[in-house]
């Protein structure tokens, strides 16, 4: 696992699929996403080299159900006690309580899925505390704010932290090439389109991906690029 320190707050955690941030907050950290089964560990050692405990890790936010992002957070919640909160439309998929419902690929999409898909492993039953929804607020000690977003799936959410000018997107987004676009193996590529625009209307300066590099500066020109090309 690759780690990143992107601000005095925030941390990437980059695996081998995907990748999950720690956040600082006012009185411990808080984790988006959660990289996929058999990260917990590596994820754990992170905090530790924050200066944290275990037990300092309070929340775990799952931007949307697919197994790369959830698949270590069951282990982490039992490790350290934080509670897990997702979409309220993905939080059935996560339980397992539900079948994830197949993305509809492009022409162009069906290699790279399958390719990617196999490497990724089975997530656990996974299970979800508290079910988000569009204007909730993040009890982080610091001002984080939950966009619903669907399209990448149906309860695909998003973290916006005005002080910090930063956004976590989930898959929505992501980095490809020097190249913010929109992500593909979406459920509603509409959607995700729509849902780029509203992100990029947020005016952020930061904005941090699900997959790919974060746009450090400039992420709001970005994300209107991504929306206006498609």
């Amino acid at each position: 696992m690759e780690t990143l320190r992107l601000t005095p707050d925030i941390v990437m955690l980059r695996f081998a699929v995907g990748q999950a941030y720690l956040i600082r907050g006012g009185d411990g950290f808080a984790l988006v996403d959660s990289g996929p089964a058999g990260c917990a560990d590596a994820v754990l050692d992170a905090l530790r080299a924050c200066g944290a405990r275990p037990g300092d890790l309070r929340e775990i936010v799952l931007t949307h159900s697919h197994a790369d992002h959830t698949g270590s957070a069951a282990h982490l919640a039992a490790a350290t006690g934080a509670t897990i909160a997702a979409g309220a439309a993905d939080a059935p998929v996560i339980r397992g309580e539900a079948p994830e419902p197949p993305p509809v690929l492009r022409d162009r999409e069906h290699p790279l899925f399958e390719a990617v898909a196999p490497t990724v492993p089975p997530a656990p039953p996974t299970p979800v505390h508290r079910e988000l929804a569009d204007g909730d607020v993040l009890e982080w000690g610091i001002a984080a704010h939950v966009l619903h977003v669907p399209g990448h799936t149906a309860g695909s959410v998003a973290v916006h932290l005005p002080h910090a000018r930063a956004v976590f997107t989930g898959d929505t987004v992501a980095e490809h090439g020097g190249r913010v676009i929109p992500n593909v193996f979406n459920t509603d590529r509409a959607g995700v389109l729509a849902a780029v625009r509203r992100l990029a209307a947020l005016g952020v300066e930061t904005a941090c991906f699900g997959h790919g590099y974060p746009a450090l500066t400039g992420a709001a020109e970005a994300l209107r690029r991504a929306a206006r090309d498609g």
